[in-house]
């Protein structure tokens, strides 16, 4: 259930006729509101802005990276100010710590943190638009009514549009946040239907939105060359001869420092263009520190898990029961080694920004998911207040994860400081996946047994990871409330790890996007060895479960009976070459179930036939159109992962650099349908640009198991061989 937000009336808004006779709103939240979870360090302000001719522009405050937010916002804004969508026009916002909180693109969030206090800040709008026509006509509001951008009044039938009211409106004191009424949902005229993205004729018209279009009169462009080893630093350099170089213009040293996340050390050449920048570093020599990193290997990294496997494990995550009782009693145990490899964002659009520093002040426009913590860092390594630092949001050709962190920003900004004149920076394809921040490798191994009458009775996991002590390296953690967990008896996960100097960050659905390969496959294992189908075994251990933090065992068991009924999973056809697997998950506040279907030819072709979707998001779907959209677009890019793509470390850098050797998923290559069904129930809203990824990867290796008896055991499947005979 969603807190209610009080805040006293001079706190929540503030109305006033603006430059071109608009009227400017805005919510502001109490230190009660920030309380109650629904924004955080002060004030969270929306802003509408409503012209005479009836317009209504909001503004879109979080970063779009591809999800669809800067429609979905609005939407909400709209639908509860009772204007037509056709009379709504969105602008990106800036980055403004004084309007805006959670402003921010990651974890799914943008609609549990905004689906209450935009909806607040939209009938805000509306009830003072009520006022202001009430007033005018001199008539009880409770007489009058809202339309399509027009304020009615039924018993003399006169009519408003709310550009009529702006003079009126700006001088009324407005309402109380936790006074204004909320459409009931059988009212929505906006929120829930299929509404195409914002951008959409910009973006295929080839309108400039993105970080890579945007450039300043005068402005330079610059490349940066670091070490190839993550964390090496520059020796020397033939800065003299670049210089001399056609259409350089700068070429020195920033030394940086030691944090993977900000300035490293490295060259950088300044040029009349791009073009002419890149060819000057072709012919660029540097001598590198390389530093203790060039000692570590992927092949390193595996032959020291194998050996962290057969020791005590370091630490203990979670236990529950006891799992040595549970095994020595099972009628069958079960054992099995998983591993998953490092993996790149690969964004379609590398890396870049532009900047310009002035008179002791820094303006940025740049691809960011997270621009708050990016001036936080910029501010740091410049010696800058962050007052400072303006950041302008632009449109990201796909994030991930990888806009979360800001290294290409500080770059940007140490040039054009360094340089005295506005800098734009390009990072090269090579550059951004030889300098991503990847998602962690892992190694899992695991023992579980069941008992005679087929009952998981017992589960242990070694998780054999990064980090250090008992901290995890970025992203390469695992929780102790990961599904099966709380739903088995006799449970224990352990972890070891093992130093790391490769920089490791979030990836769409971070953390879940490899555990629930290694979890769901491994279930499927046990299935088999409790013959019992796959569905089954899981609704079983769903009833069984012990109440908790994180999966609900009523809508995880909700979507997945959806998702076999949808698929025709009781009545399959079974046969050599062809299966289905299915596996769900709980992640990021989202429940999904997902069932694939593959071909496997005798000499192990793969072909995905079609995939099921099953998700429960909440009680409402703000957006069908684009949430179809992000689930599938979300079971693509797990399919895509677990296909081909693997980051290999040799001598502490990266051996992949583009496309040919980290491919992406060809159109041949994805299934022809991707079918997906949403299961409301009655809790808030959340976000789902992350959720539905997880569980695609292991149905797609129990499917490959069906069909051709093979188990998927590491990752990518391209590596494995799945002929049969």
């Amino acid at each position: 259930m969603t807190a209610s937000l009080r805040v006293s009336r001079r706190e929540f808004l503030q109305a006033t006729l603006v430059a071109g006779g608009g009227l400017l709103l805005g919510t502001r939240l109490s230190a009660s509101a920030r309380a109650a979870g629904a924004v955080a360090d002060g004030m969270l302000n929306a802003w509408i802005r409503i012209m005479p001719d009836g317009i209504v522009t909001i503004m879109a405050q979080n970063p779009e990276i591809g999800q669809g937010i800067k429609t979905m916002l609005p939407m909400l804004i709209a639908d509860e100010l009772d204007v037509e969508w056709k009379q709504v026009r969105v602008e990106q916002a800036g980055l403004d710590t004084t309007k805006y909180k959670n402003q921010y693109a990651g974890g799914s969030e943008a609609t549990p943190n905004h689906w209450l206090p935009m909806r607040q800040a939209g009938a805000a709008g509306r009830a003072l638009l009520v006022s202001a026509a009430a007033a005018t006509w001199g008539v009880p509001e409770a007489e009058c009514t809202t339309s399509a951008g027009t304020v009615l009044h039924g018993p003399s039938g006169r009519k408003l549009g709310y550009g009529a009211l702006l003079a009126k409106a700006a001088t009324l004191t407005p309402p109380a946040l936790d006074q204004v009424k909320l459409k009931d949902p059988k009212d929505f005229k906006i929120i829930g239907t299929r509404v195409s993205g914002v951008d959409n004729h910009a973006i295929v018209t080839g309108t400039p939105l993105y970080s890579i279009d945007f450039g300043l009169p005068g402005m330079l462009y610059a490349v940066y060359e670091k070490c190839p080893v993550f964390g090496g630093t520059v020796v020397s350099a033939n800065l003299d001869e670049i210089k001399a170089l056609w259409g350089v213009r700068q070429a020195f040293v920033l030394q940086g420092g030691s944090d993977l996340n900000g300035l490293l050390s490295g060259v950088a050449i300044v040029a009349d263009s791009w073009w002419a920048a890149r060819k000057a570093r072709e012919q660029l020599k540097v001598t590198w520190n390389e530093g203790a990193t060039a000692e570590q290997s992927s092949a390193g990294f595996a032959a020291r898990a194998a050996e962290l496997a057969k020791q005590p494990p370091q630490r203990s995550l979670r236990k529950d029961g006891d799992v040595e009782a549970a095994l020595a009693s099972a009628a069958k145990v079960v054992r099995a080694e998983y591993s998953y490899p490092f993996l790149s964002h690969a964004t379609l659009e590398p890396q870049s920004c532009t900047a310009r520093f002035q008179d002791g002040k820094l303006e940025l426009w740049g691809r960011t998911q997270s621009p708050e913590s990016g001036r936080t860092l910029v501010a740091g390594a410049l010696g800058l207040p962050p007052e400072a630092v303006t950041i302008h949001l632009t449109r990201l050709g796909g994030g991930f994860g990888r806009g979360l962190r800001n290294d290409y920003l500080v770059e940007g900004a140490a040039i054009a400081k360094q340089a005295g004149v506005p800098v734009k920076l390009l990072w090269t394809r090579e550059d951004d996946m030889r300098h991503d921040f990847y998602r962690p490798a892992g190694f899992h191994y695991l023992t579980a047994g069941v008992d005679a009458a087929g009952t998981l009775t017992a589960w242990r996991d070694h998780f054999v990871s990064f980090g250090a002590g008992e901290r995890f390296a970025s992203s390469a953690g695992m929780r102790g409330t990961e599904f099966p967990q709380r739903f088995v008896p006799n449970f224990a996960l352990d972890a070891s790890v093992m130093p790391l100097g490769v920089p490791t960050g979030p990836l769409r659905a971070p953390g879940s996007n490899a555990i629930a390969f290694v979890t769901e496959s491994f279930l499927d294992e046990l299935a088999l060895a409790a013959r019992k189908d796959p569905v089954e075994l899981r609704l079983e251990l769903l009833a069984a479960g012990q109440p908790g933090e994180g999966t609900n065992a009523e809508r995880l068991r909700g979507v997945l009976l959806l998702v076999a009924e949808q698929s025709g999973w009781a009545t399959r056809r079974k046969e050599k070459g062809r299966g289905m697997g299915v596996a769900c998950y709980y992640s990021y506040r989202g429940h999904f179930a997902e069932v694939v279907q593959v071909s496997v030819t005798r000499q192990g072709v793969l072909k995905v036939d079609k995939v099921w979707v099953a998700g429960d998001i909440g009680s409402q779907i703000i957006n069908p159109l684009n949430a179809e959209h992000q689930v599938q677009g979300a079971v693509l890019d797990g399919i895509s992962a677990a296909l081909a793509q693997e980051i290999t470390i040799e001598r502490g850098r990266t051996v992949q650099s583009n496309f040919d050797s980290y491919p992406l998923l060809r159109l041949t290559q994805a299934p022809p349908a991707v079918e997906v069904h949403f299961r409301k129930t009655d809790n808030p809203p959340t976000g789902l640009g992350e959720p539905a990824l997880p569980p695609v990867i292991p149905a797609l290796c129990n499917a490959i198991f069906e069909a051709t008896g093979k188990r998927i055991r590491s990752l990518p499947i391209g590596k494995q061989d799945l002929s049969w005979a």
